[in-house]
């Protein structure tokens, strides 16, 4: 079954959910991840050059035989050395990633920018309309990064990808209200760390609430994992997940086939989520 899509605010599709190459396969070789998710049904690829890992992400897509225009890749810009342009940084992120051009072009994280976030935005703005990428955003941006850049920026970032959970969610809603003002797409990572990280919270007994619930309703097995990346799909989120394993990839794609949560199973996670503020990957945003 065909991945379903979110629109951006260009026009674009992007498949509802990613491979990300980041946190497990950090600086790791990443050609047989790759293979074994294009191989079990993933067709958005998510990297970035702060990863070390383009190139055999390229090797993976290569070893699939998975066509290009069948796949829609992600990558990200990274601190810019002397020199160097979001274009030209992603010039050679094509060569690595061994394509002629990428689907989604990230600023990787407003941090690495400090006092000059409106020049380097211009910089992709300059990649897209060289056709290096055929849409452009940013990733770990708050809500004075996002205004920031929105004060010059004559393209919007498509997507806005961060730590986004419901253990968050309430710290997000600045950034929230941006994002529906402007059609920024949500694209959340870690989403599944309320139940892999922080286990014992307020969230565990209302998961698996809903979880029973959906079995019932459904006839057949849901996991936890499932309920959260529905409740962020029901949410309007891109989500980008990752895994070694050829059944948990599965039960990933598996989850737009899940019953819809309620509304009220919708609110029940966000307000219970709002009980307890926890990040897992504060070094991406500055100090709070």
């Amino acid at each position: 079954m065909p991945v379903s899509t979110l629109v951006l605010n260009d026009g674009s599709q992007v498949p509802w959910m990613a491979f990300g190459t980041g946190t497990a396969l950090y600086r790791k070789d990443a050609e047989d991840a790759i293979h074994l998710a294009i191989d079990n049904g993933f067709t958005h690829l998510d990297g970035a050059q702060p990863y070390g890992n383009e190139d055999s992400m390229g090797q993976g897509i290569i070893a699939s035989g998975k066509p290009r225009s069948e796949l829609f890749i992600t990558t990200k810009l990274t601190a810019l050395k002397p020199g160097t342009t979001p274009k030209s940084a992603l010039e050679e992120s094509l060569k690595k990633l061994k394509v002629d051009y990428v689907d989604l072009y990230l600023i990787h994280k407003a941090v690495d920018h400090v006092g000059k976030l409106k020049d380097v935005w211009k910089g992709m703005e300059e990649a897209q309309k060289a056709g290096l990428t055929k849409s452009i955003g940013v990733s770990n941006f708050t809500a004075d990064h996002l205004s920031d850049i929105l004060e010059i920026a004559t393209i919007p970032p498509a997507v806005n990808q961060m730590e986004a959970h419901p253990y968050v969610w309430k710290a997000l809603q600045a950034n929230l209200a941006i994002h529906k003002q402007y059609k920024i797409v949500t694209s959340s990572y870690g989403g599944l760390s309320p139940i892999f990280r922080a286990q014992g919270g307020p969230l565990d007994p209302v998961v698996e609430k809903i979880r029973i619930r959906l079995e019932t309703t459904r006839g057949s097995t849901v996991s936890d994992g499932q309920v959260l990346n529905k409740w962020l799909q029901q949410n309007g989120v891109l989500v980008v997940t990752t895994s070694s394993k050829a059944e948990r990839i599965r039960e990933y794609l598996d989850t737009q086939n899940v019953p819809e949560l309620t509304v009220d199973e919708l609110a029940l996670i966000e307000t219970t989520g709002g009980q307890l503020h926890k990040r897992f990957f504060p070094g991406n945003l500055p100090p709070e």
